[in-house]
């Protein structure tokens, strides 16, 4: 079994009064890219809809808060869920709830206070994304039971953490369209290949407590899988921008070779090698949305 954690509790967290630590690690506040990987999905849908600029610039900023805010929800969601499963994963043991730092009662307070910072972030959209809201909200409560009942959990993620796509293109232009569902499939299939890269780090526990995941199931062909996942990221995304009438730009081809770098590099038998990679992947939807930025100009 392998003793690679993630967790970084020696970082700022460390200086935090130790009441508060455990909220932080519940909420990954220690770890960002996760509210990066949320986020940017959100901003390359209100780039592509190309709104006005004062539009846009106040949309990448409430969508900045309600991202933190989400991620935190979504992540104790998430380990109010796996906190048996957590014990038994070297990765995530020493999660607050899978270590008794944190309450279950404590857990769903603080679960409840983030929930109304997202329904405050939510109330300052149009009343498409109110209705799209919902819908974000039931993907976040079942995404944790995805791993216990299909091969597929990383795909689950993806409609899940791809949601902002769809959202960000409503809120910029008040409607969903068919340039805004193929930002949607490029959102998850990225999510699906980059998530897949971070299941590698827990295949051996997974196997042993019998966990599903992607990362499992196509352990036998990993680059292939994620290289396919990646591809049809790049296909939907040049979709997107040709139904938009966006021209694509040098950004849209220097994430695809960050992409393609990732499945070149990619080693599941080296966890630590697979968290660089996947937090790659910030990088990468920067690039993104810096080709739509570019392509709106």
């Amino acid at each position: 079994m392998t003793h690679f954690t993630d967790i970084r509790a020696t970082g700022w967290v460390s200086h935090a009064p130790a009441a508060v630590r455990p909220y932080l690690l519940l909420a990954r506040l220690d770890r960002p890219i996760g509210i990066w990987l949320l986020f940017l999905p959100g901003a390359w849908g209100i780039l592509l809809a190309r709104a006005p600029w004062p539009h846009t610039m106040r949309l990448l900023l409430l969508f900045g808060v309600g991202s933190v805010v989400m991620r935190a929800a979504g992540c104790v969601v998430n380990d109010m869920w796996d906190r048996d499963l957590d014990r038994q994963v070297a990765r995530t043991a020493g999660r607050p709830l899978a270590s008794g730092a944190l309450s279950m009662r404590e857990a769903a307070g603080f679960l409840l206070v983030l929930l109304c910072a997202g329904l405050a972030v939510l109330l300052q959209l149009n009343v498409l994304c109110w209705a799209l809201g919902v819908g974000i909200l039931v993907l976040v409560a079942l995404y944790p039971l995805a791993k216990r009942v299909t091969w597929w959990p990383q795909l689950v993620m993806g409609f899940t953490f791809g949601f902002g796509a769809p959202m960000g293109y409503a809120a910029a232009s008040g409607r969903i369209d068919s340039a805004g569902l193929a930002l949607y499939g490029a959102a998850i299939l990225w999510d699906l290949g980059f998530d897949t890269i971070y299941g590698f780090q827990d295949i051996e526990d997974d196997t042993l407590i019998g966990v599903k995941s992607t990362s499992r199931r196509f352990a036998h062909a990993p680059r292939r899988f994620v290289g396919l996942a990646y591809a049809g990221c790049v296909a939907m995304l040049v979709a997107a921008c040709a139904l938009a009438h966006l021209p694509t730009a040098a950004g849209l081809a220097a994430a695809a070779v960050l992409l393609g770098f990732q499945v070149y590099r990619l080693d599941p038998s080296d966890p630590p090698g697979c968290l660089r990679l996947f937090k790659l992947n910030r990088e990468t939807g920067l690039l993104t949305a810096a080709g739509l930025l570019i392509g709106r100009l």
